[in-house]
């Protein structure tokens, strides 16, 4: 089947119940722009951006491949990644899909696109934490971050095929979802590469990332994710994020090679042991590597609290049977906030905002 071109709006696709002709759909997204609310006017100005003269848009990284930039992605290369999503799930003319994701980042913006380009029928909701808290309408298809999936479990089944990605789900979050959804998948993905490129069923124990149909990896010599995605670009991309690498369709993730901490020879991994920790520890915490005269570096928990914690929490740490012992956190540093970003921690401007760097 040929790839529809960019500028075909499907004629079945609706946004909040509504049909609009290309002409009719740049009036909205100038109303959105002029009048809407914040979220509105993001998707007001991409809505401006899709539907201008030019054949590419500029979106800006999250720093998956390197240091956070701007860079230039194909309008046709977003739409053959639309058509693989629904080749992969199996949506398509007339499903209902939720959008309840920021505009300004590639995973809301390609849930319009998504939308556009399959015929759609299109729910546009605020990027809240708890987006399903007042509807019970039931949808085919939406994407949520870990914090809007946590916060919505009591009404998780409403949707028939759910995404979650944008941050690590922790092992709290999986078996909710397992016992409450038999059709959830973890993504793996980047701006670069126009959204996700791989999956894993979270209802299948242990399950790699799988990468789509027509995406190839494989690592380089520092074990870095390489990804070959011919729909996307023609150039290898090269990611910061360390894996074991199965085959040339799977993989599972280990941690990013820019966090990776060398404590006394041992490569500590900090996602790996914040996965093993989240579902003792109740408060929000990320663990850093610190020099250390002994080991070089050494593992640090920063954690939201006070000292008065302190043996509550070691003891929660000591407990956690799951850590290696290299993996244990030498000492505690509380602070009044950890700072995130749609439900991803913000290691580095936590850090330096309470003068720990």
């Amino acid at each position: 089947m040929a790839i529809p071109h960019y500028t075909k709006i499907h004629n079945r696709f609706q946004l909040n119940g509504f049909s609009f002709t290309p002409d009719e759909l740049k009036m909205i997204g100038y109303d959105f722009i002029k009048e809407g609310d914040y979220h509105e006017r993001a998707l007001g100005e991409f809505i401006m951006d899709w539907m201008d003269d030019t054949d590419w848009i500029n979106v800006k990284t999250s720093g998956s491949t390197g240091a956070p930039k701007e860079i230039r992605l194909s309008k046709q290369s977003m739409v053959a990644s639309s058509i693989k999503t629904g080749d992969f799930f199996k949506i398509g003319i007339g499903d209902t899909a939720l959008h309840c994701l920021p505009a300004n980042f590639i995973a809301g913006k390609m849930m319009l696109v998504r939308a556009m380009i399959l015929g759609l029928s299109l729910d546009l909701k605020p990027p809240s934490s708890n987006p399903l808290k007042d509807s019970d309408r039931e949808y085919d298809f939406a994407a949520m971050i870990p914090l809007q999936t946590q916060n919505s479990l009591d009404k998780i089944k409403n949707i028939k095929t759910l995404i979650v990605g944008g941050a690590s789900i922790s092992p709290e979050l999986h078996s909710a979802l397992v016992a409450n959804h038999d059709h959830c998948f973890e993504t793996y993905g980047m701006t670069e590469t126009i959204t996700h490129i791989a999956v894993s069923k979270l209802s299948i124990p242990k399950q790699p990332f799988i990468a789509l149909p027509g995406v190839r990896v494989s690592v380089n010599a520092e074990g870095c994710l390489l990804i070959d995605a011919p729909h996307v670009t023609e150039d290898t991309i090269t990611t910061n994020d360390l894996v074991d690498l199965i085959d040339e369709k799977s993989f599972t993730f280990k941690g990013r090679k820019d966090n990776v901490i060398n404590s006394g020879g041992f490569k500590i991994f900090p996602e790996t042991v914040e996965t093993k920790l989240s579902s003792a520890i109740p408060n929000p915490f990320f663990v850093s590597g610190f020099p250390d005269d002994r080991l070089g570096s050494k593992l640090v928990m920063i954690i939201e609290g006070n000292v008065s914690q302190t043996d509550q929490i070691n003891s929660k740490i000591q407990s956690c049977n799951a850590l290696d012992k290299h993996e244990v956190p030498k000492s505690l540093i509380f602070i009044n906030k950890i700072e995130t970003k749609n439900g991803k921690i913000l290691r580095e401007l936590t850090l330096k905002i309470n003068k720990l760097i």
